[in-house]
């Protein structure tokens, strides 16, 4: 039979996790904007590759559309940073919920874990949240608005 310390224990800790769950939806809103933006990444760099001459012609390379794919592809590896250091925290927190509810239910003192845990899945996101902020820079930097001058 369940006593009513054991059921005040529980309720204790989903009151516990309420709030690295509440984290966890704002992480998912976070990985749904990194990967709009991996995608739009993506996709300009595939537009730019169509414009590759084939190997038959010997014509010059595009020195602008060679140096723009490489800022995409910084900016897709700062970016890709930022998903595994986000999902990386993702798992982290989801971490801390579980060992919360072990921790109840077999009435063990998890604190230092837990702490180390969630420490651990601030310090994984601020990393992503860094990336996140290079990646919106590279962008800006090499932003070009108007027409392209004519070679």
């Amino acid at each position: 039979m369940v006593e009513e310390g054991q059921v005040l224990s529980i309720a204790h800790t989903i009151q516990l996790a309420v709030a690295p769950v509440f984290l966890l939806a704002g992480i998912g809103s976070m990985l749904g904007v990194l990967t709009n933006r991996m995608a739009r990444v993506i996709d300009k760099a595939r537009k730019l590759e169509e414009r590759v001459p084939p190997p038959s012609d010997p014509a010059t390379p595009d020195i602008a559309r060679d140096a723009e794919l490489g800022v995409l592809a910084r900016r897709a590896r700062y970016l890709q940073l930022a998903i595994g250091a986000c999902v990386g925290c993702a798992l982290l927190v989801a971490l801390v919920v579980v060992i919360l509810f072990i921790s109840a239910v077999l009435d063990l003192n998890a604190f230092a874990v837990v702490a180390m845990l969630f420490i651990a899945a601030m310090l994984a996101f601020i990393f992503g949240l860094l990336c996140f902020m290079r990646e919106i820079h590279l962008g800006l930097i090499h932003l070009r608005i108007g027409p392209r001058p004519r070679v």
